[in-house]
C-alpha cells in the first residue's frame, strides 16, 4: 500500500493569488515590481540626508539661544557707592576749623553717626544727601570716630568707620563771662554781653561761632578786642525766651590760639518796664505793658559842673544794692565837697556812678535838681522801684545838657541800627565805635559781681 504524507498547503508568495500562476512576461509587471524595489535605496538616503540637515539647524538654532540665553544672564555686579571722611582716619593732629566732612560718590548717604568722646557731633546733609558737615568747629585735643553709610543707584549698600584726633592748641581762649546769667529774667533792652579771656584776633570766626534764639533780630557789636555785645534792633519783645550759645570750641581765634569750650546761657524778657525822667518838669514815670505804675517826684543832678550832670539818653538798670557807699569821685577826706555814704535802695544805670536812689529830701524832690547826678526819689518810691526793677529795664533820661555815652555802662541804644552794625566783624568795618569817654573827674564803675555789689564810687 502506498503511503501517503499529509502535507500542509504552501502559502503563496506575497503579492500572488493562490491557484493563480505568475505570469512572466518581459517588461511585465513583476520586472515594474523589481524596478521600484531597486530605486527604494536612493529616495531613503535622501530622506536621511534631509532629515540630518533639520536636525542640524535645530542644533545650530538651540547653540544660538544658548549663547543669548548665557550672555543675558551674566552676573553683573553693581558699582558700590564710595565714602569719604575728612579728616582720614588715623589722623592725630586735625585742625579743628575744619570741621568734619563726609561724602558719597556713586550714591546717597542715608546715615551719618559722629562722636567727640561721648559726646554726638551735630551736622546735616546737603540738598542731595552726597554731603554731611559738622554744624561747627570740632573741640581741639579730642578723639573723634565717625560711622556713615550711603546707598547706590541699585540699592547696593556701603559702610565707612574711621576716627581721628584734633590738635592741642598751644594757647587758649574761653569765654570768661556772660550777661544775663543761665536762668535770668531780664528786662526788654538787655544786651547779650560776652567778655573773652584773651583779646580775640580773628573777630569774624569768632562771631560767626556765635549763636543767638529768639524772637528779634540783633547784631553783634564790637566794644573792644576781648569783648563783644549783642543787641536786638528793636527792645526785646515782652514774657520771650532767648538763648544764646558760644560754640567756641574749636575756633581758631589767632596764630596757634583756639577755643576750647562751649558756653550756653539761656535767659526770660520779662515784663516790658520803662521809666522815663524828665528833669526840667523834676517828674519819673514807670509804665510796665504801657500803664502808668508809678509816678515819682525826682531830684536830678545840679549841672553846676559836667560832673554832676545826669546824662540824658537812654539807660538800662544794671545792678541794685541796698545800701551802695558812694563816695565822691576825684575828692579827698577833707575837700570840698567831698562826701562818704550809704545810699538806700540803689539801682545802678551807668558806669558814671548814676543811680536812681532813696533821699530823703522831699523839698527838692518835684521842684528842684540839687543831686550830684544820680536821679533820687522818696524812700518808699525808691524801694518799689528797687523791687521791682530787672537789669536791662530802660530808663530814658530827657532835659539835660549832657548826652549818655554809648559806652558808658549800657548806652548802648544810644547808637543807631547802622552805627551798631559798623562794629560787627561781619556786617560791618568791625572796629570799635569811638569812645567819648565819661568826662574828667567822673567815677568810672565798672560792672561787679554779686559778691562785690554794695561797694562803689558814685554820686548820689
Amino acid at each position: 500500500m502506498e503511503s501517503s504524507e499529509h502535507r500542509l498547503p504552501e502559502h503563496p508568495p506575497r503579492g500572488t493569488r493562490p491557484g493563480r500562476p505568475e505570469r512572466q512576461a518581459p517588461g511585465g509587471r513583476a520586472a515594474r515590481r523589481g524596478s521600484r524595489t531597486a530605486s527604494a535605496a536612493p529616495l531613503g538616503a535622501r530622506a536621511a540626508l534631509r532629515l540630518s540637515f533639520a536636525r542640524r539647524a535645530v542644533l545650530a538654532v538651540l547653540l544660538a539661544g544658548c549663547a543669548a540665553l548665557s550672555a543675558g544672564c551674566a552676573v553683573r555686579v553693581p558699582p558700590t557707592p564710595r565714602i569719604t571722611i575728612t579728616p582720614a582716619s588715623g589722623t592725630t593732629a586735625a585742625p579743628p576749623e575744619a570741621g568734619l566732612v563726609v561724602r558719597a560718590e556713586g550714591g546717597r548717604l542715608t546715615s551719618v553717626l559722629a562722636f567727640a568722646g561721648r559726646d554726638p557731633v551735630p551736622g546735616a546733609f546737603d540738598s542731595s544727601h552726597t554731603v554731611w558737615r559738622s554744624s561747627w568747629t570740632l573741640r581741639p585735643g579730642t578723639q573723634y570716630v565717625v560711622d556713615a553709610v550711603a546707598i547706590g543707584a541699585e540699592g547696593v549698600t556701603s559702610q565707612a568707620a574711621g576716627g581721628f584726633r584734633t590738635l592741642r592748641p598751644r594757647r587758649e581762649v574761653a569765654v570768661a563771662s556772660v550777661a544775663p546769667y543761665d536762668g535770668e529774667t531780664v528786662g526788654i533792652g538787655m544786651p547779650i554781653i560776652v567778655t573773652f579771656t584773651r583779646p580775640v584776633e580773628d573777630r569774624a570766626a569768632v562771631e560767626r561761632a556765635l549763636e543767638v534764639r529768639g524772637p528779634a533780630e540783633g547784631a553783634w557789636h564790637w566794644p573792644g578786642p576781648a569783648q563783644v555785645v549783642y543787641r536786638p534792633r528793636r527792645m526785646w519783645p515782652a514774657n520771650t525766651k532767648v538763648r544764646f550759645t558760644a560754640h567756641l570750641a574749636g575756633v581758631r581765634a589767632g596764630p596757634a590760639t583756639y577755643g576750647v569750650a562751649d558756653r550756653s546761657v539761656a535767659f526770660t524778657v520779662g515784663r516790658a518796664m520803662v521809666s522815663t525822667v524828665d528833669t526840667r518838669a523834676h517828674q519819673m514815670a514807670v509804665r510796665q505793658d504801657g500803664v502808668v505804675a508809678q509816678r515819682m517826684p525826682i531830684s536830678a543832678g545840679m549841672a553846676t559842673t559836667r560832673e554832676y550832670t545826669t546824662s540824658s539818653g537812654t539807660h538800662l538798670t544794671m545792678d541794685k544794692g541796698n545800701p551802695v557807699r558812694m563816695v565822691s569821685p576825684g575828692r579827698h577826706e577833707g575837700d570840698p565837697g567831698y562826701y562818704d555814704k550809704l545810699i538806700g535802695y540803689a539801682v545802678r544805670i551807668s558806669n558814671s556812678g548814676e543811680y536812681v536812689h532813696a533821699m530823703d529830701n522831699t523839698w527838692a524832690q518835684g521842684r528842684t535838681n540839687v543831686s550830684h547826678g544820680c536821679v533820687n526819689v522818696r524812700p518808699d518810691q525808691a524801694r518799689w522801684f528797687y523791687d521791682h526793677a530787672l537789669r536791662g529795664d530802660p530808663v530814658v533820661v530827657t532835659g539835660t545838657s549832657r548826652r549818655l555815652e554809648w559806652n558808658n555802662g549800657w548806652g548802648y541804644w544810644q547808637l543807631s541800627w547802622p552805627r551798631w552794625l559798623a562794629g560787627s566783624a561781619l556786617r560791618g568795618d568791625g572796629q570799635a565805635e569811638p569812645s567819648s569817654g565819661t568826662g574828667p573827674g567822673r567815677a568810672t564803675v565798672t560792672s561787679s559781681p554779686p559778691s562785690e555789689r554794695g561797694r562803689t564810687s558814685s554820686v548820689p
